[in-house]
């Protein structure tokens, strides 16, 4: 694998690396602060605020990896009654549809936190701007739009059937007792 391509993969599968990270600091600042109460009496004041906001950002990440893997909820139960052209083409314009919200409520985002935000808002115990903990949600939802529409891409020009992980291992897990079963 060239320089390139590792660094366009590493690129691809930074909102992961993001969300394991921040899964582990909140999750250490948490066990951090309750240490520092149940064994000396003494409480970390912006521990509980930074976890709460790294929280956040781990939920919104966490929903754009959603997105990239096909893991997101959907009811598509009915698709399997529907001729495959007709279901593909209901999906399509479901998430044409889920690309034009994102991008609605992007923009709603960014109009709030550039334009309608108080300059002075600060986190309580942090002082940080909430300028910069607010911008989680500008940034999440253009992130899901381009992973929709790079599914939708792969999905209707390239023929890709996306499985999400959880069907995708059910079916494993079905070839492999197909062949363990006696005839």
């Amino acid at each position: 694998m060239t320089p390139l391509r590792k660094t366009l993969a590493w690129l691809n599968d930074i909102e992961t690396l993001l969300c394991e990270w921040l899964l582990a600091g909140f999750v250490l600042l948490l066990f951090a602060q309750i240490v520092s109460r149940q064994l000396f009496n003494y409480s970390i004041a912006w521990s509980e605020e930074l976890s709460t906001y790294m929280f956040v950002w781990f939920a919104y990440l966490g929903a754009v990896v959603a997105v990239k893997m096909s893991a997101h909820n959907r009811v598509t139960v009915h698709m399997q009654f529907l001729p495959k052209w007709m279901a593909k083409t209901m999906m399509t314009t479901a998430d044409l549809l889920w690309v034009a919200f994102n991008l609605y409520f992007a923009w709603l985002s960014y109009d709030f936190v550039f334009n309608r935000m108080n300059l002075f808002w600060k986190a309580q115990t942090l002082g940080v701007p909430m300028k910069y903990i607010y911008m989680i949600l500008p940034i999440a939802f253009l992130l899901m739009s381009g992973r929709v529409l790079w599914n939708t891409y792969l999905s209707v020009f390239k023929g890709e059937e996306l499985i999400d992980p959880g069907t995708a291992e059910i079916q494993k897990m079905r070839k492999k007792n197909d062949v363990q079963a006696p005839s």
